[in-house]
């Protein structure tokens, strides 16, 4: 009985975080892994956590889709792309072969610098020079493979490169698609996409996730940007500090 009601409590658990994190998304437009992840990690293995939030954040990705390939930046893409691929591989590798603890103290330590910079709402408007398409590439696809968090590094560098909106759009919708796919790729190969429990979790949770981009697609006119920015910021910071305090303890 003590089990059954556990495993109850963690679906609430699960289906509550899912909902908000997919709500975000579909008002953004990214954002999603990087709050479900830690969350869910809270009281599920990253090893099963990763691989679920890839196959939720690609559906995502084809849902919300409609990238205007005229108004892909192609060129950004082709410097990031090959990079990236060496990072997934490296992310994938550490994700196999890492115990949890480190592993938990890292996504810690990476939500809590994003927290940081959500809630003081930190950009910047300076051309970034194209040398760093490098260690922005390397550190999305190494954390993306590692923590299902990739996104950051990428939105932080094309940001800062594209600044006409219809062509960033286009140009991250085209980037995470591609990257959805390596990642995919790779963890097929490693073995981390043919658990069974995955992708049962992955069904159920459809219906809740398609629901909840829908629900983010329609309120997302009222909200401020930079009051979403903040409510991020804050869930970020919890989900940084509950994390290591797991990690600590465990």
């Amino acid at each position: 009985m003590i089990l059954e009601q556990v495993a109850a409590g963690q679906l609430a658990s699960a289906a509550a975080i899912l909902l908000t994190a997919y709500v975000i998304r579909g008002i953004t437009g990214f954002g999603s892994g990087l709050i479900s992840v830690p969350l869910l990690a809270l009281f599920l293995p990253l090893k099963f956590v990763v691989p679920l939030v890839l196959l939720l954040d690609f559906t995502a990705s084809i849902v919300i889709g409609g990238f205007n390939f005229k108004r892909v930046k192609w060129g950004e893409i082709g410097m990031l792309i090959p990079f990236g691929l060496i990072g997934v591989i490296l992310g994938t590798n550490l994700l196999v072969n890492l115990p949890p603890e480190p592993m938990l103290i890292a996504l810690a330590a990476f939500v809590f610098i994003f927290a940081v910079r959500n809630l003081f709402n930190i950009h910047g408007e300076k051309l970034a020079s194209r040398g760093w398409a490098v260690p922005a590439a390397l550190t999305g696809g190494t954390v993306g493979a590692l923590f299902g968090t990739g996104g950051p590094p990428y939105v932080i560098y094309l940001s800062h490169r594209i600044h006409n909106k219809s062509d960033l759009r286009a140009t991250f919708s085209a980037l995470f698609f591609t990257e959805g796919l390596m990642r995919i790729v790779s963890f097929l190969i490693a073995g981390l996409l043919v658990s069974a429990k995955v992708w049962l979790a992955y069904f159920a949770a459809l219906p809740l996730v398609l629901g909840a981009l829908y629900l983010g697609g329609r309120v997302h006119v009222g909200l401020a940007a930079s009051q979403m920015t903040r409510l991020v910021g804050v869930l970020l910071l919890v989900s940084s500090v509950s994390l290591l305090f797991k990690a600590l303890n465990t």
